[in-house]
């Protein structure tokens, strides 16, 4: 027996963005909501500390938002300071050129410190570089947002 076209189910668009389904445990909602407020900290600190990063901690933190309180996660991806970058990573995994540049030079900034202070073996040294090399890789890499 075949079904009837109409009782065939409505095609899923692609482009909506899914409903966001909160966990059905509380204590699992709690957990993302503290590592969403332990994330926002330290994104928050690392916009006055150099060599900390900002963005990449407020992306978790939307993201543990999101499974936690709809609310922050709207103030958040509303931000007028950093809301712009947060949405533009969920979007298309953008980095705006001048937050490359500054990451870039944070890493070269940051391994140059540890290169001085610590003053490693050359295998560690090496292996640190090549790791900052990698993830300097990853962020030029990365698409830049579409102008507004």
């Amino acid at each position: 027996m075949s079904t009837p076209p109409s009782a065939e189910p409505p095609a899923i668009e692609l482009d909506a963005p899914a409903a966001p389904t909160l966990p059905a445990s509380r204590g699992v909602r709690v957990g993302y909501l503290i590592a969403g407020l332990a994330f926002t900290a330290l994104g928050i600190i690392g916009a006055f500390l150099p060599l900390m990063p900002t963005t990449i901690f407020l992306i978790l933190a939307a993201g543990c938002f999101g499974r936690s309180s709809p609310r922050l996660e709207a103030w958040l991806l509303n931000h007028p300071r950093f809301g712009p970058s947060v949405r533009a990573w969920r979007a298309n995994g953008a980095i705006p050129r001048k937050a490359k540049v500054f990451a870039c030079l944070g890493m070269a900034g940051g391994m140059a410190v540890f290169l001085l202070a610590a003053r490693p073996k050359p295998w560690l040294g090496l292996l640190v570089g090549a790791i900052m090399a990698g993830c300097a890789a990853f962020v030029v890499s990365r698409p830049t947002p579409p102008a507004a």
